[in-house]
């Protein structure tokens, strides 16, 4: 069978959601789960937008040796030496340049002409050229654009080198027949397209971007551009685990094979949505919490009797478990380090460590634990490693009557311990102005949110927050069964990003 390429945007296009930056070590670990999942492509960031985004890309350029490793660039020199530079260490090194193709983006952004868009696509896709092979051009605003002129394009840039050449429905515009119909055009009018590899990058504006891949999988192209939990800019791209359950699932209408482990998305999806603190939606497509759910009794019945009478996937084949082991107090290092394995983990001696000792302290206070609340304690300790602050201990005093009063002592990098206290309209508020007294660091919380991550009075309390300082916003999440506790690893760990960028920028 013919194989379909994943090119994975997630730290790219993926990371431009509002409120997701992620830091230099949580690329470098999404990127190695990447690899795992089995992407062909891994899309590390746009080195010239950013010095973080500069030393993530070299740094996944050199540690992760089993994929293309790419770099995003605008079509101008400076960019392409930049994204050279960050990627001459990569194994399979990859340049992707982009380069606005419609009128709307020509007339109102660029300020430029076709004539002179198609001078510089072609010229700076020469310069990429220069340094390596393997070269990308995409064609902004594809789908809005001249169909006659993005062959043109497309046959000039090929000329140049461009091994691959992407359509992007940048705005998430177009409509499936409509996606479809451009890519047959390119493949049956650009004179030179059987010496590129076609790719599409679809947007979700219009809750589209999967089905406009597939249809243009159907029509011949033969790579597609996607994140994880389809994140990214407005309302995201398209989802990587969707693409590729579609193509498994019907592989009778597709016959297309992928390089994807399946078995690594339900873990892949969840370090991600962790990472970001972009939640996912329960009713959420292959990695939602209730995509294996059956509520209705006619599917219950069903589904004991024959499970594919409901369910079209083997949730084991995605990485779901298909049980949920309770486990509890008298549970077993092997036990445990068993349970892990099912979920996905593979954890380093330290790190198995850690999480074990958090277990053995959540089963002390929990009678019942589940794989959510496993999940989310290994979530919990991995969010430790890059630590600036450590919230050492927290004690508070509040009631309807009381004045609310939170004592913090704070755990600094040279082993120094810091101790203060406030007072707040709540008990949340005294805590963050505690941490605030001690770390020093100006910012202001824009988003507060609490879930449980399990059913039960003694469920894991899981707080989401964002805080923005200087014009960006930093995502923090911590857990415990202290909903307070949580709501102050939280805030440690916002603060954390937001140090930890400082660093990198100075």
């Amino acid at each position: 069978m013919e194989k379909v390429k994943f090119f994975d945007t997630t730290l790219r296009d993926g990371e431009q959601a509002a409120g997701g930056m992620l830091n230099i070590q949580e690329k470098l670990d999404v990127a190695k789960q990447l690899e795992k999942l089995g992407v062909d492509v891994i899309e590390a960031g746009f080195p010239i937008s950013s010095p973080g985004d500069f030393t993530a890309v070299q740094s996944i350029a050199e540690e992760v040796r089993g994929t293309i490793i790419c770099g995003l660039a605008r079509a101008n020199s400076k960019d392409i030496d930049k994204a050279w530079e960050a990627l001459k260490k990569a194994e399979n090194p990859r340049i992707h340049v982009f380069l606005s193709a419609s009128d709307i983006h020509m007339l109102h952004q660029l300020k430029k002409s076709r004539e002179q868009i198609l001078e510089m696509s072609r010229d700076m896709v020469a310069e990429a050229k220069k340094y390596i092979e393997d070269i990308e051009f995409s064609p902004m605003d594809a789908s809005r654009a001249n169909s006659e002129f993005i062959y043109q394009v497309l046959e000039s840039v090929i000329d140049a080198g461009a091994m691959t050449i992407n359509i992007p429905d940048t705005v998430g515009y177009a409509i499936p027949d409509e996606f479809g119909r451009l890519i047959a055009g390119i493949l049956s009018n650009v004179k030179n397209i059987e010496k590129a590899v076609v790719s599409v990058h679809c947007h979700d504006d219009l809750g589209l971007a999967v089905a406009n891949s597939l249809e243009a999988i159907k029509q011949g192209a033969r790579q597609v551009e996607c994140t994880i939990n389809g994140i990214g800019e407005r309302a995201g791209n398209a989802s990587l685990e969707e693409i590729v359950m579609a193509l498994e699932t019907r592989r009778d209408l597709f016959n297309l094979a992928t390089g994807i482990n399946t078995k690594q998305i339900y873990k892949t999806s969840r370090m991600v949505s962790d990472l970001t603190g972009f939640a996912v939606q329960p009713n959420k497509a292959i990695v939602g919490t209730n995509a294996f759910r059956h509520q209705s009794g006619i599917h219950q019945d069903g589904v004991i009797k024959m499970p594919i009478t409901y369910e079209i996937i083997d949730p084991k084949k995605v990485g779901v478990p298909a049980s949920s082991l309770v486990m509890g107090k008298l549970s077993g290092r092997h036990a445990f380090q068993e349970r892990l394995a099912e979920l996905g983990y593979s954890l380093s001696e330290d790190d198995f460590i850690r999480t074990f000792t958090a277990f053995k302290e959540l089963a002390d206070k929990k009678k019942d634990i589940t794989d959510r609340d496993i999940e989310s304690l290994v979530a919990e300790e991995m969010r430790t490693i890059t630590e600036t602050f450590h919230l050492d201990r927290i004690q508070v005093t509040c009631g309807d009557r009381g004045i609310p009063t939170a004592a913090v002592k704070l755990k600094s990098p040279n082993g120094k311990t810091m101790a203060d206290a406030a007072l707040g309209t709540g008990p949340v508020d005294a805590v963050y102005k505690a941490i605030n007294r001690l770390v020093m660091v100006p910012n202001k919380l824009t988003e507060f949110s609490v879930k449980s991550v399990t059913e039960g009075i003694d469920a894991i309390g899981e707080v989401l927050i964002r805080i923005e300082s200087e014009g960006i916003t930093y995502t923090g999440r911590g857990a415990d069964t202290d909903i307070i506790v949580a709501s102050a690893k939280a805030y440690i760990n916002a603060l954390n990003r937001l140090l930890a960028l400082k660093k990198v920028t100075g």
